[in-house]
């Protein structure tokens, strides 16, 4: 008896819980309804891009009247982030020898923020004596800034793309005007080298290469770029082959990589028209081996699609010839960037439990290599060589693998992945029998019952009739309340 009345206690107290919490429920529907606004984060964003366009940028300064010393380099990368602070980022990815910081000018209409956006770097000065490429990075950032809501590419670049700008590597090379850096290390030499165990030893490796590497671990690029002088070309991976013989050494991305090198080509004033290069492009191992390169480190260690361009045929020309050398790069460099996402296959991974992203694989049948999908959104992007027919296939442990075909024509394509959980038969077994609540097995599970009814029936049965007792004297109570018009 004290069993039963201790159960039926406590069926009162969860009666009366109930049917208070169940009024409350919808007083609180009234409160969100009456506070509903009709704005959105699409009429803010209508607002402010009205106002960035009838907002004038003040007048640009002119940089190119002369190479910058590295202390008027850094006052133009803070001046441009001053200047531009609505869709520019400054942040340093560390120092050089000499302590001097590697400036990154990041452009986006979201600078610092995490998008299911591809992202694009330009490195420029790697090597001291090559210093075309410091200017012409300045000119691009700027173009940008001044060009944006007015030119289709800049406005498509700076919404679509998250476009991260280095303008020097090499500062200490710079001021010393030599090939290495303050220790005379080859930078383009100092990465791990698939072919040959070399600088292998993260404390030997030079800090600008260091800091480099740490660079693409915080963040995935799906392409980049860097600029150099001394020729006319645009240079892809295989940089080395693995026996040192001057010979052509395609990587897996072969196809893509001259597509890539193409666009830059063909988008420049002369470089397709060489003659030393078949159409203004060439395979490095085919041109000459190199080994240690930071192309194709990035391609291999960091799934980044990387060029070389040689965007001058002197190393480093007179002061007067940079404002043509930025005309004759200019489209190229913007065309470049936007191929990453005007071309390929683009699109997330989401898991069909709940709709969560999901870091996967993505691997092309026929090409051994393979990129990963960003963690946070699930997004991926994949460049590709278009006019061919390619099966996409995504993969994740403890998922279902899928696969697709897919024709990619000039315009980039859109296609989302939902994977499927394995089951796990051992884990279910496993959780089945930790719980066995087999009905046939009364010494496992049985319900207590008290005089042939359980205790469950008699809970049912005296909250039901405590809810309509509640009922009533609500009922009768309002009956006694004086009327009002």
């Amino acid at each position: 008896m004290e069993i039963l009345f201790s159960s039926s206690f406590y069926t009162l107290f969860l009666a009366f819980f109930f049917f208070s919490l169940a009024s409350t429920a919808i007083a609180r529907g009234g409160e969100q309804a009456s506070s509903f606004s009709g704005s959105t984060d699409h009429d803010h964003d209508f607002l402010r891009r009205r106002f960035f366009d009838q907002t004038k940028s003040p007048p640009r300064v002119d940089l190119a009247r002369g190479y910058m010393t590295n202390f008027e380099l850094e006052k133009a990368v803070k001046q441009f982030g001053r200047r531009c602070s609505n869709i520019s980022r400054i942040y340093s990815i560390g120092k050089s020898v000499k302590g001097i910081p590697l400036w990154v000018m990041e452009i986006s209409d979201k600078p610092g923020q995490q998008e299911a956006e591809p992202a694009f770097k330009f490195i420029g000065n790697v090597h001291g004596d090559e210093p075309v490429g410091r200017e012409l990075l300045l000119l691009l950032a700027n173009w940008l800034c001044d060009n944006y809501m007015k030119d289709p590419l800049a406005t498509l670049i700076i919404r679509d793309v998250h476009l991260h700008i280095l303008p020097t590597m090499n500062p200490d090379g710079f001021s010393l005007r030599r090939r290495g850096n303050a220790n005379n290390i080859d930078l383009n030499r100092d990465f791990p080298d698939q072919f040959f165990p070399m600088n292998n030893d993260l404390n030997s490796r030079q800090p600008e290469t260091k800091a480099i590497m740490n660079w693409l671990k915080e963040r995935h690029f799906t392409a980049s770029a860097s600029l150099h002088g001394g020729a006319l070309v645009a240079n892809y991976p295989w940089d080395g082959s693995d026996d040192k013989r001057r010979q052509y050494y395609a990587c897996p991305d072969d196809k893509t990589f001259q597509y890539m090198a193409s666009i830059y080509s063909h988008s420049h004033y002369n470089m397709s028209l060489s003659k030393e290069f078949l159409g203004g492009i060439t395979n490095g191992a085919f041109w000459y081996p190199i080994y240690g390169g930071m192309q194709d480190w990035n391609y291999i260690h960091a799934g980044c699609f990387e060029l070389t361009l040689e965007i001058s045929d002197n190393k480093w020309p007179m002061e007067n010839e940079i404002p043509i050398l930025w005309e004759y790069n200019r489209m190229s460099m913007l065309n470049l960037v936007a191929s990453i996402v005007k071309t390929g296959v683009h699109g997330r991974i989401l898991s069909s439990k709940g709709g969560q992203p999901l870091p996967a694989s993505i691997a092309i049948k026929g090409i051994n290599s393979t990129i990963e999908a960003g963690g946070l959104f699930g997004d991926y992007h994949r460049i590709l060589a278009p006019g061919e027919s390619y099966e996409v296939m995504v993969s994740m442990p403890g998922y279902k693998s899928k696969t697709t075909r897919i024709l990619l024509e000039e315009e980039a394509m859109s296609v989302d992945f939902i994977l499927d959980p394995v089951e796990n038969p051992q884990l279910r077994k496993q959780v089945g029998s930790a719980c066995d609540c087999s009905c046939d097995d009364k010494t496992n599970f049985e319900l207590v019952k008290y005089f042939g009814v359980t205790y469950l029936e008699i809970s049912l049965v005296v909250a039901f009739i405590l809810a309509f007792l509640c009922f009533l004297l609500k009922r009768k109570m309002s009956y006694n309340l004086p009327k009002h018009r």
